[in-house]
């Protein structure tokens, strides 16, 4: 008995110590402002190169407070280069480690670097608190409310079918009371019928087909009607206006050119110097997304469709490194031209100054790329009978040179009016 009243007396007086430290580790935070911290940390673009649980730029801020005393923090803060230039050994490991050096934040007042301390543990526990979830949410619990929800499915699927069995005898008892009522003019109306000996429909078929000149009308609309939703099919072969496919990243124009404003050439270098738009490599999309990882809408987790991008280029974002595991990101062509037809891009885009949005409409609100414009040979020819030439350029200065030489007698070549291009005969 002394032994186990002796337990539960250090079981006790450790309940109290932890209550204690608990309550005081929670005044302490409650001390400072966590939402003012949430605010700093985020106002000042702390999260560029920050995050807790995880490296990014920057090391991972998880047990910060425990690594780090409170005022070496504040110290760092407003001035990161001034504690590396005086031999701090913390400080010199930090910039060992990552090369790139935090700018300071010297406007910071030292309450406001404490609310964001204490706003990273609360991040912390939040991050705790997830995975104790995601642990419990696959344990018993479920298989509990899967069997309690399947009871009461049964329970419901039994009351339903009685209703329904109550229900339709109902039904067909009233039936047989109305037809039991009606005995008499039931029979008096099948008699009727089989004097008549046919349908009313079978009496319109016969004197349809009495009347030559109506069947003749009705077979030719028909004939008609069918000749025009034929070639209207045929000549809407090979036209893909409206084709959306899925594509292997759901990849949104309206974000990137509509928010964010970037050209279409950025990513589509080849629209203004070739033939092609050309498809843009992942190393163009890395030069943003090695840091943007719209972690923000995810609960502090990478976006799922850039972690695509992530898996197709090998790159670790805890290491920030790149792996040598890489594989191409199979896009579905949209606009597709056939092999006879020559469209050169850089002809419209650079020449000519055609917008994208002209051929490809609104891409900057489209949340998913699709084929605008039917791109037939109608459609191309409209539109070159509508656009005016700017002649504002070498070429029809040299065309206008040659017109000057053919008046005077002079010999005109090919050459002179571009017959020397490469394009001409190889496309």
């Amino acid at each position: 008995m002394r032994n186990i009243s002796s337990v539960l007396g250090r079981l006790a007086k450790s309940i109290s110590i932890s209550l204690v430290l608990l309550f005081a580790v929670t005044t302490t935070t409650q001390a400072q402002d966590v939402a003012n911290g949430a605010a700093l940390f985020k106002s000042n673009a702390c999260n560029s190169c920050h995050a807790v649980g995880r490296k990014l730029t920057g090391p991972d801020l998880a047990g910060l407070s425990e690594r780090r005393e409170e005022a070496w923090i504040i110290k760092w803060v407003h001035n990161p280069q001034g504690m590396i230039d005086s031999g701090d050994e913390q400080a010199v490991a930090l910039k060992a480690e990552y090369p790139t050096t935090m700018a300071p934040y010297a406007h910071l007042s030292e309450s406001d670097i404490k609310d964001i301390v204490a706003f990273l543990k609360a991040e912390e526990v939040k991050n705790a608190e997830k995975k104790e979830a995601a642990g419990a949410a696959g344990g018993g619990a479920a298989s509990s409310d899967a069997n309690n929800l399947m009871i009461f499915g049964l329970i419901a699927l039994f009351v339903v079918a009685v209703a329904v069995i109550y229900a339709l005898n109902r039904v067909t008892k009233t039936l047989e009371k109305v037809i039991e009522t009606n005995k008499a003019s039931i029979a008096e109306a099948q008699a009727r019928n089989e004097e008549a000996g046919e349908s009313d429909s079978a009496k319109f078929a016969r004197a349809f087909l009495k009347n030559k000149k109506l069947v003749f009308f009705v077979v030719l609309m028909l004939v008609g009607l069918l000749g025009v939703a034929g070639w209207k099919t045929m000549w809407n072969v090979g036209v893909h206006e409206g084709y959306k496919p899925v594509q292997p990243i759901k990849f949104s124009h309206q974000i990137h050119a509509g928010v964010n404003q970037i050209e279409c050439q950025y990513c589509h270098g080849g629209a203004f110097k070739s033939k092609n738009a050309s498809i843009p490599s992942a190393n163009v999309c890395m030069n943003c997304h090695n840091t943007v990882t719209a972690a923000d809408h995810y609960d502090g987790e990478i976006s799922p469709e850039i972690a695509k991008l992530y898996r197709a280029v090998d790159w670790d974002p805890d290491t920030r490194t790149y792996g040598t595991n890489t594989r191409p990101i199979e896009w579905v062509r949209i606009h597709n031209l056939p092999d006879f037809a020559y469209f050169n891009h850089s002809q419209h885009v650079v020449v000519a100054g055609v917008e994208c949005q002209t051929c490809h409409g609104p891409i900057q609100d489209m949340e998913e790329v699709y084929q605008y414009s039917p791109l037939t040979m109608k459609w191309c020819v409209d539109c070159h009978r509508e656009t005016a030439v700017n002649t504002d350029n070498a070429y029809y200065d040299q065309l206008i040179e040659a017109h000057e030489k053919l008046k005077k007698g002079e010999k005109m070549t090919a050459a002179m009016i571009g017959g020397l291009e490469c394009g001409k005969c190889h496309y």
